[in-house]
């Protein structure tokens, strides 16, 4: 098996996530204590935890977690979803089952490192950069003109981590026609979708509407559950679901059941947990907004699509990475430069710098940040 290369954005949380005094990066929500969340649950729920058994369960995931799952598609059912611990699990599966080393891969960037690096792990990528001067968007031809005879994915993420752009419907069909066409797998990370601002740009779900799509959701972003531990992936190819679950059997064998238990919990009640992550999202642009208005000679910000991060930038002499270094060392403020998105396979400005809207203390950090620009 090839040796990955460092893995630039968790070592670099590793150094600074605990101990920074302003986490201004993170890329999740706001999370919840376990009472909060068994609070949303029934009285049956609460009985039925206390009496949980730490067994084994179903490597594919209880049942009760994969039909929660197929109740947030459209057209699929229980059998169309596989569980895994957490995302990362899905995505290496998935890429390791659908690749071989005489594929060519296609991904966009900037990208959440391991969607580049692990396809890359097994053959030839081509990056397909997204346009920091025209607001993040796709060039579908670009997407065209990279297509090679041995293609065998294209993999997406939309709301995009780390700039919060979702890309029209009609950009996402044309995405759809050219894989089709091809026999193409289209993978699509969609840990954001639910975090739009507005309903009406938000992206059906391509495990609905291709049956070569892949669907890769988590517990972790718009949920702010990360600590549970629990992703799926969803299509509607279930041979290679049957050979996604072969793989894991070498992996986590199966989830925890308490944290399966837990997110079920969770998915029933989706719509409090959604509605009081978006009021968070709302108070916290209300704030971001107006910070960057003010600061515009150092900064250049477009309020994202989506999400709970966002991608501004840095216009300061300096570069990036100095003045994030200088935060974090001399003021305790974490914010996550753009050199830890830099990319081996396509265009990906370093000039920016990746914030965190999605949690309460963003106020705080805010404050002090302002602070700081000041002196």
């Amino acid at each position: 098996m090839p040796v990955l290369p460092d893995f630039k954005l968790e070592t670099f949380f590793s150094k600074w996530e605990f101990n920074a005094k302003y986490h201004m990066c993170a890329s999740d929500m706001e999370s919840m204590t376990l009472q909060d969340l068994l609070n949303l649950g029934t009285e049956q729920d609460k009985e039925d935890w206390n009496q949980l058994n730490f067994k084994y369960i179903e490597t594919c995931g209880s049942p009760k977690l994969r039909s929660a799952v197929a109740n947030s598609y459209s057209k699929l059912s229980s059998e169309n979803i596989l569980a895994f611990a957490g995302a990362e699990e899905g995505l290496y599966v998935a890429m390791h089952c659908i690749l071989k080393k005489d594929d060519h891969a296609i991904i966009i960037t900037p990208n959440y490192q391991s969607s580049e690096t692990i396809p890359a792990s097994i053959c030839d990528v081509s990056g397909i950069g997204l346009e920091a001067g025209n607001n993040w968007n796709l060039d579908v031809q670009k997407i065209k003109d990279a297509i090679r005879p041995n293609t065998r994915l294209i993999s997406i993420n939309f709301p995009h981590n780390p700039t919060g752009k979702v890309i029209s419907k009609q950009t996402l069909n044309d995405l759809i026609d050219i894989a089709r066409q091809r026999g193409i797998y289209l993978f699509s990370d969609e840990v954001y979708r639910l975090m739009e601002r507005s309903n009406n740009i938000r992206l059906p779900q391509v495990a609905d509407l291709y049956e070569k799509g892949l669907s890769l959701n988590v517990m972790s972003k718009s949920y702010g559950l990360p600590g549970l531990r629990i992703g799926w992936i969803a299509s509607q190819d279930l041979n290679l679901l049957h050979q996604m679950e072969k793989m894991k059997h070498y992996l986590s064998i199966c989830n925890s059941s308490p944290s399966e238990f837990l997110a079920v919990i969770a998915l029933q009640a989706s719509a409090d947990i959604l509605s009081r992550n978006h009021k968070i999202i709302d108070d916290n642009l209300k704030l971001l907004n107006p910070f960057f208005a003010q600061n515009r000679d150092l900064f250049e910000w477009n309020e994202p699509d989506g999400g709970c991060i966002g991608y501004p930038k840095y216009l300061g002499s300096e570069g990036v990475m100095a003045f994030c270094e200088r935060l974090i060392k001399e003021h305790g403020i974490m914010l996550l430069p753009g050199s830890i998105y830099d990319s081996a396979n396509g265009p990906s400005p370093s000039n920016h710098f990746r914030i965190g809207y999605g949690r309460k203390a963003v106020k705080e950090g805010l404050r002090k940040f302002q602070e700081v620009l000041a002196s």
